[in-house]
């Protein structure tokens, strides 16, 4: 799915950033482009930087709770 129409920035791209390392809608806009021109996809970027956010937060508690 593209999120940002102005850079064809797609949520597979934002995923890979997430996987990279970015860890802020900051980090992702300027290491993918996402948001940088008109700005209208910075809530659908941040709502996929949030649900990154929240699995790795379950990935964590099932860890947790494993050990």
């Amino acid at each position: 799915m593209i999120v940002c129409h102005c850079k064809v920035v797609s949520d597979r791209e934002i995923h890979a950033a997430l996987a990279g390392g970015a860890r802020s809608v900051g980090a992702v806009c300027r290491s993918t482009g996402a948001a940088q021109d008109c700005g209208s996809c910075i809530f659908t970027v941040k709502a996929l930087v949030c649900q990154h956010r929240q699995q790795e937060q379950a990935i964590l508690e099932v860890d947790g709770a494993a050990s």
